[in-house]
């Protein structure tokens, strides 16, 4: 236990440049002290010891903002970074050196349960190795998010990730693969690194304002082949015009 907590020191200070010192990352980190009370609980839960270990991570709640429930399965090295509002349910595992932020949850989608069977079948997320959960992100069922993915802030993960694959969206969709070779991977911060990330919803509403244009285009070549084929005559009349020939076709009618 105590070499996971030095490694989890250990990983703020690589990812965090706020971070100044251990010990500061030791007395002030709300996502550390999170990560350690879940040590704790954890090793209390798989001893049998339900109802505290329970009550160290309801504590914890209380403390950080941060739920994790102690029989969450989680590696070396998780940093969670700004972690208010971070929720990783009972069945979820975590790999070595992942990054959550703010307001990410790894939930389970089953209904309710009724014995202890259907209680420990696997319900929520797995995440691999080097993972990097933006801020906002839910990412909920038994699914498995591969090594070295990326998942953007705000989107909604309901299927399978593969490894060194970017998602973003709601539902999350692929927009990147990972360049570098596997295990030359740079920390990239929210998991966007140095490169724009693209936008799914931002490029089709793109193709949709060029498919407007040109159709609008198209519309005026049309008018005007029309315009020509009837004379010159202007195909829309004007308002006055409209008027006099409604109120001929009413007196007409009458």
């Amino acid at each position: 236990m105590f070499k996971h907590i030095s490694n989890d020191i250990a990983a703020v200070m690589e990812r965090d440049p706020a971070a100044r010192s251990k010990f500061e990352v030791a007395l002030l980190y709300s996502g550390f002290h999170a990560v350690v009370f879940h040590r704790v609980a954890h090793s209390l839960w798989n001893r049998d010891w339900r109802i505290t270990a329970r009550f160290i991570s309801q504590f914890s709640r209380f403390a950080t903002g941060i739920e994790i429930h102690p029989a969450a399965v989680i590696g070396s090295k998780l940093f969670i970074d700004h972690g208010m509002g971070v929720v990783i349910g009972e069945t979820a595992e975590i790999g070595d050196n992942v990054t959550l932020y703010h307001d990410v949850t790894l939930g389970g989608v089953s209904p309710s349960v009724d014995s202890d069977s259907q209680r420990n079948v696997k319900r929520h997320p797995t995440l691999g190795d080097n993972v990097i959960v933006g801020s906002g992100a839910q990412i909920l069922g038994p699914i498995t998010v591969g090594r070295c993915a990326r998942v953007g802030a705000n989107s909604v993960v309901v299927k399978e990730v593969p490894e060194r694959v970017t998602v973003v969206g709601s539902p999350a969709r692929a927009v990147k693969s990972a360049s570098r070779p596997l295990g030359e991977e740079r920390f990239a911060a929210y998991g966007i690194g140095s490169d724009e990330l693209p936008d799914p919803v931002f490029k089709v509403l793109d193709g949709l304002l060029d498919k407007v244009q040109s159709l609008s285009m198209r519309v005026g070549e049309l008018e005007e082949e029309l315009e020509v084929s009837r004379g010159g005559r202007p195909i829309m009349l004007a308002s006055d015009d409209l008027d006099q020939e409604d109120e001929g076709g009413i007196k007409g009618n009458k």
